[in-house]
């Protein structure tokens, strides 16, 4: 009885710890994502804020 008892404290702690790593990979899939995002996010303003700067200098250019 006691061995049945310990067996299936085991398989308890097996499940549990499989859905802790389970968790953990979801979480860092999900974290490398947010970094994507952010960092096509990053290149876009980038590129806005130099053709921003590009068509200022334009500007300047024609008014001189």
């Amino acid at each position: 009885m006691n061995t049945t008892f310990t067996k299936d404290t085991h398989m308890y702690t097996m499940q549990e710890d499989l859905a802790r790593a389970q968790m953990a990979a979801r979480l860092g899939e999900a974290q490398n994502l947010r970094r994507g995002h952010q960092l096509a996010l990053a290149r876009r303003l980038s590129r806005k804020a130099e053709q921003a700067a590009q068509q200022a200098r334009l500007a300047l250019a024609r008014a001189i």
